[in-house]
């Protein structure tokens, strides 16, 4: 593992673990923070098969370090290499082939909001407050708010709080498809571990060609959509663990992957 100084990244069983550690700033995102997570992910998605997410102290982030923001308004490039940092670690865990969880405690807003939008299972604390603070401030998305948004929960719901900046409770953004369970927030951190130690002892190969489909499919024509299903498919097919799942069917047992 890599030394990391904004992060704690950890494998342990095919589970990764990467913890923002700025609870002193409620873990605010500035450029060495996000050029250290998309680094994590790539380095993580080499070899986890889930990946978990979660912030240090009682917050997942609370969005970017806006005295970071104010420092790099001052000079342009400056302004548009952190957004494109940003960007680029949002876009990590999105290519990340292992299925992303996020742990969201605390406050999830603006930029810790987007980073939570780019992984692909989100469990929430009971007590999580959820939103796009953009607004609030005079500001607009910069980490794919705008975009991502949208495609969650439909145009209406997202300029809704996105103009308003309006905060989400944790069983709303359950009900909205931003999050896939509550959970008490005593027990948010055993809950999300129980759900990567599960994912991590399935076929990798299987759930990344799941992960891939569903976000390549997500901009196709259904028929096209279906078609690429039916390659990936038959493609996937020829896999070894799938003579494994297959075995284990016949034989009643639980099947064992490579590398679980």
């Amino acid at each position: 593992m890599s030394a990391w100084q904004r992060l704690r990244v950890s494998l342990d069983g095919g589970v990764g673990r990467i913890t923002l550690n700025r609870p002193e700033v409620r873990n605010a995102l500035d450029g060495e923070t996000v050029t250290e997570l998309a680094a994590a992910f790539t380095e993580l998605g080499a070899t986890a098969r889930a990946v978990l997410v979660e912030g240090a102290g009682d917050h997942f982030c609370a969005g970017a370090d806006l005295r970071h923001v104010g420092r790099a308004r001052e000079d342009p490039e400056l302004l548009r290499a952190f957004i494109a940092r940003i960007n680029g670690a949002f876009d990590a865990i999105e290519r990340c082939p292992a299925p992303v969880i996020a742990a969201v405690q605390g406050f999830a807003l603006a930029g810790g909001f987007e980073l939570m939008q780019a992984c692909d299972l989100v469990l929430v604390a009971d007590t999580a407050v959820i939103g796009d603070q953009h607004a609030n401030f005079g500001l607009i998305p910069g980490g794919g708010g705008s975009q991502r948004l949208p495609r969650l929960v439909g145009r209406q719901r997202a300029l809704g709080l996105l103009l308003t900046g309006e905060r989400l409770r944790a069983d709303e953004a359950v009900s909205w498809g931003l999050a896939l369970r509550v959970v008490p927030a005593e027990r948010l951190q055993a809950e999300a571990s129980a759900l990567a130690e599960r994912l991590a002892a399935l076929s990798r190969s299987g759930l990344a060609r799941m992960k891939r489909l569903v976000d390549d499919g997500a901009v196709l024509p259904l028929d096209r959509a279906i078609a690429l299903e039916t390659e990936v498919f038959m493609d996937h097919m020829g896999d070894p663990d799938v003579d494994e799942g297959l075995a284990a069917f016949g034989e009643r047992r639980r099947p064992v992957f490579a590398g679980a």
